[in-house]
């Protein structure tokens, strides 16, 4: 009996060998990121290649507890009754598409400084350009704040939980109503902001 001869088929419709479908990197997306990318780091670049020394960060702090006393109802008493009090005058935060923030600062026990400590986070979403806030972190328990000082590199979100303060326009503050272990300010030339989050960022001590 003669048998026919099957017809080639193409080897790469082999169900041993699925097709694979390739989504080529669009030109604009490439260069969204690649640019993102770019400017993250050299926001942080030029803010660890230009360090401030303990001097200049004492100075940035004093003035942005000043600013944060003056704008914010019963913070001198509050700050007063605090276990450490945590200061950044200056946190740039940059991006496109991919952002991240930078910014130095000191730890103040007792009214004294104790430690210098940097903060970094990274975060993707929505996000053009650069902005800068002050953010002060006030420690309201001994314990949270041994813990804190005690960390080889402290996260929050996982060391430890940073409540946010929100409070409404003329409203004042008191260890009270802020019965949190650790409690955040942040805030810009407008005074306080409250559509942000702590998690995420990463302290870690200084040798100044």
């Amino acid at each position: 009996m003669r048998m026919g001869n099957a017809p080639a088929g193409n080897p790469t419709d082999s169900p041993l060998e699925p097709h694979m479908t390739h989504h080529p990197l669009s030109v604009s997306t490439f260069l969204a990121t690649l640019l993102s990318t770019l400017l993250l780091f050299t926001v942080i670049g030029a803010s660890t290649a230009q360090a401030a020394s303990a001097k200049e960060i004492d100075i940035k702090v004093n003035d942005a507890l000043k600013r944060f006393k003056k704008g914010v109802g019963g913070a001198s008493e509050f700050l007063g009754s605090a276990k450490g009090v945590l200061v950044f005058p200056e946190v740039i935060k940059a991006g496109i598409g991919i952002g991240g923030e930078y910014g130095e600062g000191a730890l103040l026990v007792g009214g004294k400084t104790v430690d210098y400590y940097n903060t970094a986070s990274a975060s993707i979403g929505f996000q053009l350009g650069a902005q800068m806030k002050t953010v002060v972190i006030v420690f309201l328990q001994k314990s949270a704040l041994d813990k804190f000082r005690n960390s080889d590199g402290w996260e929050a979100g996982v060391d430890g939980s940073v409540a946010l303060a929100t409070l409404g326009v003329g409203a004042s503050i008191d260890s009270t109503s802020l019965n949190k272990p650790i409690v955040g300010f942040v805030f810009g030339n407008k005074g306080l902001m409250y559509n942000l989050t702590f998690e995420g960022s990463k302290y870690t001590r200084l040798d100044k």
